[in-house]
């Protein structure tokens, strides 16, 4: 089995049926839901993974699950599949941060490219998620004096600069530089800002 879970939300029990049989056929691992809402509710318990919902159901719909999930801060990835009346709906949905959607009657393949490119994506989010969380340990450990230095060079100063406007001499700004190198994990400065940088872009 690959890596994260597909999240089937379908109030249809035949359809439901059918992709979970389908995606077990091809290796994945489902976990259906008949409603938005029974997935939300369990969703504090889930696995992280690919998430294909009907834009259409009694309840919630798919838009308003997108809506739901955008609250709650996830950031899973979304494939909807709709009937043909429904297409401008689906597109509403890309709009709303979807990542694809797919019109019934589907092709088998064509749902599981979508799939496998909703797993992939979903594990680079896991990938970033676990570096931004050392990144983040690793600020927490430096001292005062040390987060000073950083917000300097973070903001291009020159040791010279940064030991003028925090009272110290260079020397010592050079030492706590290479303090942060290496409680940091960086192996150059450009890599140091960059790390540092992160942390505001997820804000």
């Amino acid at each position: 089995m690959t890596d994260g879970v597909v999240h089937v939300i379908d109030d249809d029990a035949a359809m439901r049926d059918s992709l979970q049989f389908l995606l077990e056929s091809a290796e994945l691992s489902p976990r259906t839901y008949d409603s938005a809402v029974e997935f939300l509710n369990q969703l504090a318990g889930l696995k992280p993974g690919c998430i294909v919902t009907d834009v259409r159901m009694p309840g919630m719909s798919g838009l308003e699950l997108m809506g739901e999930l955008k609250a709650r801060g996830i950031t899973w990835p979304v494939i909807v599949m709709t009937g043909h009346a429904d297409v401008p709906l689906a597109i509403q949905a890309m709009k709303a941060g979807v990542l694809d959607f797919i019109e019934k009657p589907f092709a088998d393949e064509a749902l599981l490219s979508a799939i496998r490119s909703g797993l992939a994506r979903a594990g680079e989010e896991g990938r970033r998620s676990a570096e931004l969380g050392q990144i983040r340990a690793r600020l927490a450990s430096l001292s005062p004096r040390e987060r000073d230095v950083l917000e300097g060079l973070v903001a291009g100063r020159p040791n010279k600069v940064i030991a003028y406007d925090l009272g110290i001499s260079p020397r010592t700004v050079e030492i706590y530089r290479a303090n942060l190198m290496t409680k940091m994990g960086a192996g150059s400065l450009s890599e140091l800002v960059r790390m540092r940088l992160t942390t505001d872009e997820v804000k």
